[in-house]
């Protein structure tokens, strides 16, 4: 029988074999400056990601991702200033639409957050309408065109885009996995919580430094298959 010391160790090799660079895409979800910055509509939202890490390990991922050859996606939320083509039939979007900070296109608020950066060779997928970075988006089409296999799902919010994300990625057919503590929502102690209970049972469920490891193998190793 393996011992408990093999475990962490083949559970890495795994996730290695999983984030193969050829057929892995790192999505960010909703790392706008409205959304996650320091004049962001939702500052509570702010403030967890910011405070608990998961922004900075966000600006891990893609700097490592950039350095390896990792194709980086960036699913930005974003609305027309007369609303058109957007949502309206729940309490969300209503709320949403009389934020003082709204996300309008081409405005300050629908722009990439520092610390993470934006790469020539990065894809930025903007959305008009929904809860999803995927469901009736380019996403899909641009991660088949790529051969992803692999999307690494990251940003926020745990309580509605990132399970949104994760859920669509694995009906879709992709291996969908979650670095833990890339991802936030509100109230902070709610993204575990819902991490454990319902993403564990459909996504890799890892964290930043695993997720990087994977990224560190050797030049000119591949993959193991899983």
């Amino acid at each position: 029988m393996p011992s408990r010391e093999a475990q962490p160790k083949e559970a890495q090799e795994r996730l290695t074999a999983l984030l193969d660079p050829a057929t892995t895409v790192l999505l960010t979800v909703e790392c706008q400056q409205g959304v996650v910055g320091p004049d962001s509509a939702l500052p509570e939202l702010a403030a967890v990601a910011r405070l608990s890490g998961a922004l900075a390990n966000i600006a891990r991922l893609v700097a490592a991702a950039h350095e390896n050859g990792i194709q980086v996606m960036h699913a930005v939320a974003e609305s027309r200033p007369d609303g058109r083509g957007g949502n309206h039939n729940a309490r969300l979007f209503r709320t949403a639409a009389r934020l003082p900070v709204q996300q309008h296109t081409g405005s300050t608020a629908v722009r990439v957050a520092p610390p993470v950066e934006v790469a020539d060779e990065d894809l930025v997928v903007r959305r008009l309408h929904g809860l999803s970075p995927l469901a009736g988006t380019d996403v899909d089409p641009l991660l088949r065109n790529l051969g992803c296999r692999t999307l690494v799902v990251t940003g926020v919010s745990a309580n509605i885009a990132i399970p949104n994300a994760v859920f669509d990625a694995v009906n879709l057919g992709y291996t969908a996995v979650v670095p833990a503590d890339a991802i936030a929502g509100v109230p902070a102690d709610y993204t575990p919580a819902m991490v454990r209970n319902t993403l564990a049972l459909v996504a890799t469920v890892t964290t930043t430094d695993a997720v990087l490891g994977g990224w560190r193998r050797p030049r000119g190793q591949a993959a193991t298959a899983v």
